[in-house]
């Protein structure tokens, strides 16, 4: 279903946006946003967030359940962000996700077109579908750490035709976390890649990005926009807000309740400017 996902997006002009998750909360946050704005949706779990989480088959059966107690009717989708193992890349597959990402960015080229083939096909042949990527995402985000560098235009292509991956991830100037500085996304370097390869792109490290350089990025090729720092942002500025002012507030949901508000609100907003908001219906029709 994702692959469909993605490509209908880049077919029509508008990203479908991921949003990672941390916990329970953020699944139900996550999935009211998409309901609200009948908008298909992508549901992260990052690599170094699976044990914390409960494991692969764990994580999946959640979200699951909440898809099914909350009567989420608009597509969702399963992804394995930053899969730093193919080992691990085969146990999300085997646990039932929709799709994973294979991150060799900081192996040799020829060693990441290696690892990621193999895990192209092991999901290819359970139907599910790969994101690679190529250069470096700088920042700090669950425990991913790095420093920018610039996809080479020459390795994304050989990464894309000898792997038939189904999206990429080229690295052009975002990071995780918070942003030092202005971003500077290198949308020379994407228009360039967008026409040498025949696959959607992925931006990571949306989170800060000003919307105009987002909707930018969307027009040069990316179908999939990958959101979490903005997310909890706002969950924590809301918690540390409510346990403020309600000093004597001791109720776990009364606690938790505002805080889902704000990734709901927040989410809404993302999925506004990643233009996906009321897409199901067209989505479905179309696939």
């Amino acid at each position: 279903m994702e692959k469909h996902m993605i490509r209908y997006a880049k077919s029509q002009g508008f990203a479908i946006p991921q949003m990672n998750i941390n916990g329970l909360i953020w699944i139900e946050g996550v999935l009211q946003a998409a309901e609200n704005m009948q908008s298909p949706i992508i549901i992260g779990t990052t690599d170094k967030n699976i044990a914390y989480l409960g494991g692969y088959k764990f994580i999946l059966q959640t979200i699951k359940n909440k898809i099914t107690a909350m009567g989420i009717t608009v597509p969702v989708s399963i992804h394995l962000d930053h899969g730093l193992t193919v080992e691990g890349c085969k146990q999300a597959v085997d646990a039932g996700y929709d799709s994973v990402m294979f991150d060799g960015s900081k192996l040799p080229i020829e060693e990441n077109i290696r690892q990621t083939k193999e895990v192209v096909e092991y999901a290819h042949a359970h139907g599910v579908i790969v994101e690679g990527e190529v250069g470096a995402v700088g920042g700090v985000e669950d425990g991913l750490v790095g420093q920018v560098k610039y996809a080479d235009i020459d390795e994304c292509v050989a990464l894309v035709q000898q792997t038939h991956l189904d999206t990429l991830a080229p690295a052009l100037g975002s990071v995780h976390g918070k942003y030092k500085g202005e971003p500077n996304l290198g949308f020379a370097e994407m228009e360039a890649i967008g026409s040498k390869v025949d696959v959607p792109l992925v931006l990571h490290g949306a989170s800060g990005i000003p919307n105009a350089d987002l909707q930018r990025a969307i027009q040069l090729g990316h179908a999939k926009i990958n959101f979490n720092t903005e997310i909890n942002i706002s969950w924590s500025n809301q918690l540390r807000k409510t346990l403020n002012e309600s000093t004597e507030l001791f109720n776990p949901q009364e606690i938790l309740k505002p805080s889902i508000q704000a990734i709901i609100t927040i989410a809404e907003k993302i999925i506004q400017t990643c233009g996906s908001e009321n897409k199901n219906t067209a989505f479905i029709k179309n696939r």
